[in-house]
Formats: structure tokens, C-alpha cells, sequence
């Protein structure tokens, strides 16, 4: 299979219905950790890849300095996913996770922020170099 920008884009509509199901469910106001529980569940029933929790390796001039970093959600080793459970989302928030697509070398990551009214309102998706250098179909 040929990765292309609509496969990606694909996969992140799959992920945010998961998510916006996960929020129909519990609501806002729960801790981050019962959302990604239920979350992850929700991924996998949807036929999606997810692994949890992962270190991303520091690369700092071509030396690996070690995995100090950890991901929320790594999905079909693509989309990483970050999950707040926060009142708003702030820069620092999405400046980490584009930090996290440049050394983990992924081309798309969604920000997800679970205490809100809406899913939608709070869903911050970003897009790296990989994913401009990839075909649109």
C-alpha cells in the first residue's frame, strides 16, 4: 500500500469520530487516563493500530540521546495523538506536539482535548514536511 496524504486524512477522520464517541460516552471531566483507556478501546474497534505510551528517541546531531520523550497514541504508525483533558488548549501544547512529528519522523499528529463541549472546537491538527512531501492521492 502507497501512503498518500488522503490515507492519512483517512485515518484522522477515523480517529476523531473514535474520539467524538469516547466524548458522547463520558463527558467532559474525567481524568486523561480513563479517556485514553476508553479511547484506545474505541481505536482498535475501529480497526486502527494504536500503541500507547510511547518513547520517541532524541536524535540530537545524528546521536541518539535516548527515549525521554513519550507519546499519548502512536496510530497505524502514523498520526501521533496527543489527549488532554484540560480547560483549554495553549501553545505550549501544540508546540510539543510538533516537536514530537519532527523526531519521531511522522507526518500528521492531532491534539485532543476531551474536557470540553465540543471535540471539534478543541481538535488541533498538524501536518509536517513528511506529510507535504507525500501524494495527495
Amino acid at each position: 500500500m502507497t501512503i498518500t496524504q488522503k490515507y492519512i486524512n483517512d485515518i484522522s477522520y477515523k480517529i476523531i469520530g473514535c474520539a467524538i464517541e469516547v466524548h458522547k460516552h463520558l463527558g467532559p471531566g474525567l481524568l486523561e487516563s480513563v479517556y485514553e483507556t476508553c479511547f484506545i478501546e474505541e481505536l482498535r474497534n475501529a480497526g486502527l493500530s494504536v500503541k500507547s505510551q510511547r518513547y520517541v528517541p532524541v536524535n540530537y546531531k545524528g546521536k541518539d540521546l535516548g527515549g525521554v520523550l513519550k507519546l499519548d497514541l502512536l496510530v497505524n504508525d502514523l498520526i501521533i495523538v496527543e489527549e488532554k483533558a484540560v480547560d483549554q488548549i495553549i501553545p505550549l501544547y501544540k508546540a510539543q506536539l510538533l516537536s514530537y512529528l519532527k523526531l519521531a519522523g511522522k507526518p500528521k499528529g492531532l491534539l485532543i482535548n476531551f474536557h470540553c463541549e465540543n471535540i471539534t472546537e478543541q481538535l488541533v491538527s498538524l501536518v509536517t514536511e513528511e506529510f507535504a512531501k507525500l501524494r495527495k492521492e
